[in-house]
C-alpha cells in the first residue's frame, strides 16, 4: 500500500497510508488529509489511486503543487518522489507497511515555524493518519517549583526547549534537521540512565530524560 511521509524542516511529523481511490488534501476540515496552514488552499490537491499507482492532481491551488521541485497540474508519482505543498514536504513511498483503516480523528495545535498541525476528517475508509508531533511526556516527578503546580507534558514546538528547575537540574532539547537532540545545562541529568553531558545527544523515540533524580520525561510522538 502506498504511503506518504510528511515532514517540516527535515523533521517527520506524520505518515499517511493511501487506502482510497480518491484522497483529498487541503486546509479545510472535510479533506481526508488536513494541513492547517494558510499557504495551503482549502481544497489543494487530490490523490488518485488505481491499480497500486498514485497520481496527484492540483486543484487550482493558490500556491501550487510541486513534485521534485517542479510545478505540476497532474503527475503520476514514482517511489521516492518529493511533493511540496505550502512549505510542507511529503515523501512518497510506493509501498507501505502501515495498515489500512478508518481515519484517525486527532488534530494537534502548533505554529507553522515548528510543525504543521494535521488532522483527518472522518471518512468511510479514509487514509490512515499517524501523527508524529514530538513532545516530552512526564512519567514521574514532583513539582515544577512554581506555586507547587504539577509539571506538565512539554510539546516540542520551539527550536530550543528548556526543561527542569533552575539551580537544580536543567536540560535543553534542540530541533535540528536530522531530528531532536538533548544536552545537560546544569545539575544531575541522565538519558536512559546514563549521565548526560553538555554535548548534544540524538533523541530516539521512548528515550527517557531524568532531571535531579526525581522528574522523568519520555520523548514520544503523539
Amino acid at each position: 500500500m502506498p504511503k506518504m511521509i510528511i515532514s517540516v524542516d527535515g523533521v517527520v511529523i506524520g505518515q499517511v497510508a493511501i487506502a482510497k481511490d480518491r484522497t483529498t488534501l487541503g486546509r479545510r476540515a472535510y479533506n481526508d488529509i488536513v494541513i492547517d496552514n494558510l499557504a495551503v488552499s482549502g481544497e489543494h490537491a487530490v490523490l488518485h489511486m488505481s491499480g497500486g499507482e498514485v497520481q496527484i492532481e492540483d486543484l487550482n491551488s493558490t500556491n501550487g503543487t510541486y513534485v521534485n521541485a517542479l510545478a505540476v497540474q497532474k503527475q503520476m508519482l514514482q517511489d521516492n518522489d518529493v511533493i511540496e505543498v505550502g512549505g510542507c514536504r511529503i515523501h512518497f513511498r510506493a509501498r507501505s507497511t502501515l495498515p489500512a483503516g478508518p481515519a484517525s480523528p486527532h488534530s494537534a495545535p502548533g505554529e507553522f515555524s515548528t510543525s504543521i498541525p494535521l488532522s483527518s476528517a472522518p471518512t468511510e475508509s479514509g487514509a490512515l493518519i499517524e501523527l508524529g508531533i514530538p513532545m516530552l511526556r512526564v512519567l514521574s516527578g514532583g513539582r515544577n517549583g512554581q506555586d507547587g503546580q504539577d509539571l506538565q507534558d512539554v510539546p516540542l514546538q520551539k527550536v530550543v526547549t528548556t526543561i527542569g528547575k533552575p539551580g537544580v537540574a536543567v536540560a535543553v532539547v534542540t530541533r535540528r534537521r536530522q531530528g531532536y537532540v538533548a544536552a545537560s545545562v546544569v545539575g544531575d541529568v541522565t538519558l536512559n540512565g546514563a549521565v548526560l553531558g553538555t554535548d548534544a545527544v540524538a533523541l530516539q523515540e521512548r528515550d527517557v530524560l531524568e532531571l535531579g533524580g526525581a522528574t522523568r520525561m519520555q520523548f514520544v510522538r503523539v
